[in-house]
């Protein structure tokens, strides 16, 4: 089948560690190749945010199309400065399946292209399936006033529900959120997002002697709701243990990072200061050698709509011990990969973490059962088949016949 990808500020072309780069963008290049491996024609669209002369409008990626729309200004924009370019954005894809072969289905990738994809199916039929990535609902409730979203967020999140001929959620919190928000659910399917395990997969436990306390492992970007506060407040009172934090800008440049000074000046408030290194971004594929550095790898946001690392973690063959929020309601199961605390709570966070780690033996156990589980649900081939399910089944419902959209 002909397959639309629209994801108007995550491009898979990327490169990530930006205001705006991250999971989207690795999940949307994933998703496309793994789409293409299994025989689908698949075009993503993207805003372009740079000249022409450096951003051709279409652009090979491993047998995906990735189409540079030019709408709005040929140079970054904020995300949440995008809002009014979405009517012009779907128009030029209407244009676009005037020269080319139009999608059997689209399958927007955050809000505001389910916007554009919505105005686009009312105008051709074209069915639509839709993956929020994260709700305006749960970042206004745990941001309040910072939210930045354009005001508009919320109503227009629960029309493109409603308006979705299918709904595909990353974990199952979010039914319940989209639930609570008036979208009928009974058209939504979880698929959570995947992970390269053939790059992230499990090494050699490392034996540390008597004289080496656990290392402790934090991957988020270097905002408070990610959460790294808490960790270094949980490692006041583990004693022995070591933590390294990944995230942020690069190491050269943490020094001028307001939220990378506010947490050194925590750690050294609480003495821990010279057991906690912050190394700032690290390399895509440099990551699987510091999750298999690690003893454990301590996710604690306040909220996280899916959270990547506990999945990289496990394919890697670390445990997690991580906040019972979101996606890690689903990625790490309580006494079998991990174990979940309520957020901002560091005692409870260094109760767990000290409890697994006391275990040489379950340690390791958690550790197997995680790559075991990371594998058979997560990986990127297991992703695509089942999100071709969900196309399939909508093309069934809404009648569509595969190849009814040629010129």
């Amino acid at each position: 089948m002909r397959v639309a990808l629209i994801s108007e500020h995550a491009s898979p072309l990327a490169i990530l560690g930006g205001v705006d780069a991250g999971g989207q963008n690795v999940h949307v290049a994933a998703l496309a190749q793994h789409l293409a491996a299994r025989g689908h024609d698949v075009t993503v669209y993207t805003r372009r945010d740079r000249p022409l002369d450096d951003l051709p409008e279409r652009v090979d990626l491993h047998g995906v199309t990735v189409v540079h729309v030019p709408v709005g200004p040929a140079t970054y924009l904020p995300k949440d400065d995008l809002l009014p370019l979405m009517p012009d954005f779907a128009d030029w894809m209407l244009h676009d399946w005037s020269r080319h072969a139009r999608p059997d289905i689209m399958h927007a990738h955050f809000w505001m292209s389910g916007l554009a994809a919505a105005r686009a199916a009312d105008a051709t039929g074209i069915p639509m399936a839709q993956t929020f990535h994260a709700l305006g609902t749960v970042k206004r409730r745990h941001q309040g006033a910072e939210d930045t979203s354009p005001p508009s967020r919320i109503a227009d999140e629960a029309y493109v529900g409603r308006r979705a001929d299918a709904i595909i959620a990353t974990c199952s919190d979010e039914v319940s959120e989209l639930r609570r928000a008036g979208v009928d659910t009974a058209r939504t399917s979880v698929v959570p997002c995947g992970v390269d395990t053939d790059l992230f997969r499990p090494g050699e436990h490392q034996d540390r002697g008597p004289d080496l306390g656990p290392m402790l492992l934090s991957v988020a970007r270097l905002v408070p709701r990610k959460g790294v506060e808490t960790v270094i407040r949980a490692l006041a009172q583990l004693p022995t243990a070591r933590l390294l934090v990944i995230g942020g800008p690069p190491a050269a440049r943490l020094g001028d990072d307001p939220e990378a000074a506010r947490l050194v000046r925590i750690a050294r408030s609480l003495g821990v200061h010279g057991r906690v290194r912050f190394a700032g971004s690290v390399a895509h594929e440099q990551m699987p050698a510091a999750y298999q550095a690690a003893d454990v790898v301590v996710a604690s946001p306040w909220y996280e709509p899916f959270g990547i690392t506990p999945v990289e973690a496990a394919a890697c063959g670390r445990p997690v011990v991580g906040t019972a929020v979101g996606g890690l309601l689903d990625t790490v199961v309580e006494g079998t990969t991990g174990f979940l605390v309520p957020p901002r709570d560091p005692a409870a966070l260094a109760a767990a973490i000290a409890r697994i780690t006391s275990s040489p033996r379950l340690l390791r156990l958690c550790g197997v059962r995680a790559a075991e589980r990371a594998q058979e649900r997560y990986s990127w081939s297991r992703v695509a088949e089942q999100t071709e399910a969900v196309f399939r089944d909508t093309l069934s419902r809404t009648g569509t016949t595969v190849g009814s959209g040629s010129r």
